[in-house]
């Protein structure tokens, strides 16, 4: 990766991370069912501005990530790759923190979570093209679904970020 493509991946994990944090900690004061209520607020409209930001930039970081093979960091799909997760939870159990680049564990876990992310704001913006409709109390249930893995996940990313940030303060 070059160093000007690693400065814009850098700059896009900044901006989805933001976006992701804002819209999750906003969520609960966010008043829609069917469609955007006559009366909504200025959260309301604030909300879904940035699901559609975090839906582009979300597609844009994903791209970043994937792009010149970088995708079996992300997602080890062969038996090889998948056999460094493995390699990485036996780790774990030995009181060993895997390590973040390589395509383990710790890439397994981002690339679910940026699945996570694009789900979340495809289903958040298939709800508000639904809005009106019957579909629409659908989508906003899928849409509560996903944002609750993309929360789960999120912690869990926290998680292994902060075994790093542990590991390296100890060395």
């Amino acid at each position: 990766m070059s160093e000007a493509s690693s400065r814009l991946s850098d700059r896009l994990h900044g901006v989805v991370a933001l976006l992701a944090l804002w819209l999750i900690g906003t969520s609960p004061w966010v008043a829609m069912l069917r469609r955007i209520p006559s009366g909504a607020g200025w959260l309301d409209y604030a909300h879904v501005a940035a699901g559609f930001a975090a839906l582009l930039c979300g597609a844009a970081y994903c791209w970043a990530c994937v792009a010149g093979g970088r995708w079996r960091l992300y997602f080890p799909l062969t038996p090889a790759q998948f056999g460094n997760v493995g390699r990485d939870l036996r780790g774990l159990l030995r009181g060993e923190v895997p390590a973040a680049e390589g395509g383990g564990l710790f890439g397994a876990i981002e690339g679910v979570l940026l699945v996570a992310f694009l789900a979340t704001a495809l289903t958040g913006a298939a709800w508000y093209f639904a809005q009106g409709t019957a579909e629409a109390v659908a989508w906003r249930s899928h849409h509560i679904i996903a944002a609750r893995g993309l929360i789960g996940l999120l912690a869990l990313h926290v998680v292994t970020v902060s075994l790093h940030l542990l590991d390296f303060v100890r060395d």
